[in-house]
């Protein structure tokens, strides 16, 4: 074991994405609506054979903090940074885990899974269709990280090692208590606590828990579906920019610094609330022939603005890196780096 020295750590749902092409009559029959993101029913669990069986997918390593990470290192490695980034989440001992280890690890993420033998790896649909997609999320082992992970020797240096911390939502369905143990750290430590909504059914459905992790969040995540949900969910009515603003003077355990939200709306402009002030930033867009899978896009943003957060630049630089990493994952299929970044911090 090699000791962690980096800055990144991220927490969350390892999944192994299996992605295809599929008809509208797919979408209808699974009953799934592109642009969302759900987790697994019972009427949903045939879908992952079916598209291996018939669709001719692609495997790629997923989940939405890990691919935040991946992206975040991969820009971090062209600045000179190699080995600044770490991730845990829990995965099965089978092949599924294997290959999600070594996809994490060839990205120069440091992998710190916990390893359940009872439970395969989880997996997520990915349903493409003209570009936009729908993901359905079987989570199996990733649904059993415990906080006694947290305890050992390698998991506790890499706590103690990171200057800034990324959770999506999803996790919130995992154990908050887990991410407690980290977000109790950052704050007694005065570091950075970043926290994703990452889908409307998180919001609908888990609001305690996002009450209790938003306290922590130091800068919040999420895309314009997310947005309208929370301002519905709260009564804080349609106004985006109104939403951000009350999601930011909300209670926050960390005072000595103002919570920062963010709010990406695809080729809309991207929405910063800090300190009672607004600001836009314009997306450059993207020729929709140049445009591959919307899959891992806001996953990308992420991982772009925490690697300008880490080369200290101002939120606006941060927010540009964001969009130019996002920019090159809708032009791949899937969130896979393949070629060397060209980012400079």
């Amino acid at each position: 074991m090699t000791k962690f020295s980096g800055s990144l750590m991220g927490m969350g749902n390892p999944l192994l994405d299996i992605s295809a092409e599929v008809p509208t009559s797919i979408l209808e029959k699974y009953n799934v609506q592109l642009g969302n993101a759900i987790l697994a029913e019972e009427q949903h669990l045939p879908i992952y054979k079916e598209l291996v069986d018939s669709y001719n997918p692609q495997y790629i390593a997923g989940g939405a903090t890990q691919n935040s990470i991946r992206v975040a290192q991969w820009i971090m490695s062209a600045n000179g940074k190699p080995g600044q980034s770490a991730y845990m989440g829990c995965v099965g001992t089978d092949e599924f885990g294997t290959l999600l280890e070594q996809c994490a690890s060839s990205d120069g993420v440091k992998v710190h899974y916990m390893k359940d033998a009872t439970t395969p790896t989880g997996t997520c649909a990915v349903l493409v269709k003209d570009g936009e997609r729908s993901l359905i999320a079987n989570l199996a082992a990733a649904n059993n990280f415990k906080p006694s992970h947290l305890e050992s020797e390698e998991a506790k240096a890499i706590i103690e090692s990171a200057k800034l911390y990324y959770i999506a939502g999803f996790f919130l369905t995992v154990s908050v208590e887990s991410l407690k143990v980290v977000a109790e750290h950052a704050l007694a430590n005065n570091k950075t606590f970043c926290l994703n909504l990452s889908a409307p059914f998180i919001i609908d459905f888990f609001a305690d828990q996002v009450a209790t992790a938003l306290e922590y969040a130091d800068y919040l995540f999420c895309n314009e579906s997310e947005a309208e949900a929370y301002g519905k969910k709260h009564g804080l009515g349609s106004d985006l920019k109104e939403v951000a603003l009350a999601i930011a003077a909300s209670p926050k355990k960390n005072p000595s610094r103002p919570r920062t939200v963010i709010f990406t709306q695809g080729p809309s402009s991207t929405i910063v609330a800090c300190n009672g002030t607004v600001t836009e930033y314009a997306v450059v867009p993207l020729p929709k022939e140049e445009l591959v899978d919307t899959n891992g896009a806001g996953d990308a943003f992420v991982g772009g603005f925490l690697a300008g957060l880490l080369a200290e630049k101002d939120v606006g630089e941060c927010v540009e890196a964001g969009h130019w990493a996002a920019r090159f994952i809708i032009q791949q299929s899937g969130c896979t780096l393949t070629k060397a970044c060209e980012l400079k911090l």
